[in-house]
């Protein structure tokens, strides 16, 4: 009989010993990166991003739809994934992923999804650019982080590899999982929307993994 996990159910443990990932710690996003300077009107924008979230966050806590209108959506504005050639995807579903030795099937749906079009036909997306899985502000962001990385495993049937984000709004954890034998993941330092110079690497970062998509 095959056992069905959902993948809201799953903790890191369960990620390593399923999809065999290997966990690889980098604490500098300039190896795989490169980080442009960010201009005055982006720091603008990221303040009165900054601000709203502040105000929000001192009301109480900040509900997961909330999060993905009010700041991961202008985040991704003002990081370029608007670009026509960029489409996002909401609550999309993911392939079933079947484990044969342990007889289990684990299923499951991303929150955001960018992904490039391909420049033969607009309405079929080529590759993944970018995954977000997104929390309550309540939840620590690292909370995310087993679904994120299942959810990104999926994708490295056709890619190599495969940028993603989880937050609970305030802070960022970014993972970047490779195709591989084993297959690995790049665990980078969370970054805070609410630390000005954290929140400018945090725009930075995310305009590097979508310039980086546009320019293939």
């Amino acid at each position: 009989m095959v056992l069905t996990l959902d993948a809201t159910n799953l903790v890191l443990k369960d990620v390593h010993r399923l999809l065999n990932l290997q966990r690889r710690l980098n604490d500098s996003f300039t190896s795989l990166l490169s980080l442009q300077p960010v201009t005055e009107s982006e720091q603008k924008a990221l303040s009165e991003i900054r601000q709203t979230f502040e105000s929000y966050y001192e009301a109480g806590k900040i509900l997961e739809g909330q999060i993905q209108f009010l700041f991961i959506s202008p985040l991704m504005w003002l990081s370029g994934f608007h670009h026509p050639q960029i489409k996002i995807s909401l609550e999309v579903g993911i392939a079933d992923i079947d484990i044969e030795d342990a007889e289990t099937k684990i299923k499951g749906r991303m929150d955001i999804l960018a992904a490039t079009r391909s420049r033969e036909e607009a309405t079929v997306t080529a590759l993944w650019v970018m995954l977000i899985e997104s929390k309550n502000s309540s939840i620590d962001a690292s909370e995310g982080l087993a679904q994120l990385l299942t959810y990104a495993y999926t994708g490295l049937t056709h890619q190599d590899a495969v940028w993603g984000v989880t937050t609970n709004g305030m802070d960022y954890q970014f993972v970047w999982v490779q195709k591989g034998e084993p297959p690995t993941y790049q665990l980078f330092p969370k970054l805070s929307l609410l630390y000005p110079e954290q929140s400018i690497q945090l725009l930075q970062v995310m305009k590097a993994i979508c310039q980086e998509h546009l320019d293939t």
